[in-house]
């Protein structure tokens, strides 16, 4: 696919960054369609202009309609998702343009990846390995935590919102109807992330990273390690689903270092920033080019590990590790050829850090709010994601 324009769904992640500068350095016209009037990625020179769209959370017809809006207006001839909000972005399969190729899967196949039940039974049935996984409130999940620890979670949530671990034989929470949820075994070992580009079910490049540096459960600081299990977890998966697009896995570890699937994000991850700047763009649209890794094997998002550096000093613990981290480890922002981004972060991030203060959560909690699904979130959580993207646009 030659070079034409392409549009970025979200620009408020350094990960909308990555793609931004990648599709500008190959050649292309980038255009983001975002919420926020002002977004991390709109301050960069690889982006030629930004449009603001309605929040899902305040009114999805109107946040595709919004977006059809724009890829008509700016003749796009590609359009990319970059994180959460690929759960809405998908619905425009079969309604966009003929010239215009939507870089995700069709609504059905991302809702069931990111379902964390339906992902669970999907890859056992595949033969792959997850945790024992069955719905609060089954006889099967209360038999679960009566015999070892388990882990309470949503099934859409993201950033491990209402995510809860339970000692063996503590009393599951009840169920509610308005945020299902799920109880998985427990697998209390190191954790391993992943992010993938594929074409039709064939693995382009896969990142495996662990965490380094972490905000709650959202790591901030990463560095990509090798391991052949994971890496056949995903061309697995991939070819089971006869996957296009990114694709990302959570993984944990148990005691003799076999990798437990325990959640698919049917999106990008922060490894994104571990692929090479010149490979990422032209992998998006050719298939048949490669796609390989950046020198740095460590990289952090600089802001968001000096604030969680300062509070560990406060808290008491790991101040000295995290402090080594932030000295020694490059920003996935910052670029001599491209510094606004960097130096206009805390401003262009400034809605969704006002949020994180108010609610006395993380930025990655409050980050995708107004893209939430619906059913991640109990209702009063819902009205307050609305009238947060109502209000996001200054």
């Amino acid at each position: 696919m030659s070079a034409g324009t392409v549009l970025l769904t979200l620009g408020r992640l350094p990960k909308a960054l990555d793609l931004a500068r990648a599709f500008h350095a190959a050649g292309w016209r980038v255009v983001v369609a975002e919420p926020f009037r002002r977004h991390l990625a709109g301050a960069s020179k690889a982006v030629a202009r930004s449009h603001v769209v309605t929040a899902p959370a305040t009114d999805r017809e109107a946040y595709l309609q919004d977006l059809l809006r724009v890829v008509a207006e700016e003749q796009a001839d590609l359009v990319v998702p970059v994180s959460e909000e690929v759960l809405h972005v998908a619905a425009l399969h079969g309604r966009l343009p003929s010239r215009t190729r939507l870089f995700a899967m069709p609504p059905g196949v991302v809702l069931a990846a990111h379902d964390k039940g339906a992902f669970a039974a999907q890859a056992q049935a595949w033969g792959l390995a997850v945790p024992r996984t069955h719905p609060l409130g089954s006889e099967e999940a209360a038999d679960l935590a009566m015999r070892q620890d388990v882990v309470v979670k949503p099934l859409h949530a993201c950033s491990g919102s209402g995510m809860r671990r339970l000692a063996r034989g503590s009393a599951l929470p009840a169920p509610d109807p308005a945020v299902p949820a799920i109880v998985q075994a427990m697998i209390a070992g190191p954790e391993r992330s992943t992010c993938s580009l594929v074409h039709e079910g064939v693995v382009s490049g896969t990142v495996v990273y662990q965490p380094l540096v972490q905000s709650g459960s959202v790591s901030i600081a990463f560095e990509r390690v090798e391991d052949p299990l994971i890496e056949a977890f995903v061309r697995d998966y991939a070819a089971a689903t006869h996957w296009t697009g990114f694709l990302a896995f959570d993984f944990m570890l148990d005691e003799k270092g076999r990798p437990w699937a325990i959640e698919c994000n049917p999106r990008t991850t922060s490894g994104l920033h571990f692929f090479a700047a010149g490979d990422l763009a032209p992998a998006v649209s050719d298939p048949a080019h490669p796609l390989r890794f950046r020198p740095e094997r460590r990289l952090q998002q600089f802001y968001s590990c000096l604030t969680e550096t300062q509070l560990s000093l406060v808290r008491g613990g790991g101040f000295a590790r995290n402090l080594r981290t932030l000295l020694r480890t490059r920003d996935v922002t910052w670029s001599r050829q491209d510094p606004k981004p960097f130096l206009t972060m805390t401003a262009t991030s400034w809605p969704i850090i006002r949020e994180a203060i108010a609610r006395r959560a993380t930025f990655g909690q409050v980050a995708m709010l107004d893209f939430a699904w619906p059913g991640d979130l109990a209702p009063t959580t819902q009205r307050e994601a609305a009238l947060s993207a109502a209000s996001a646009a200054p």
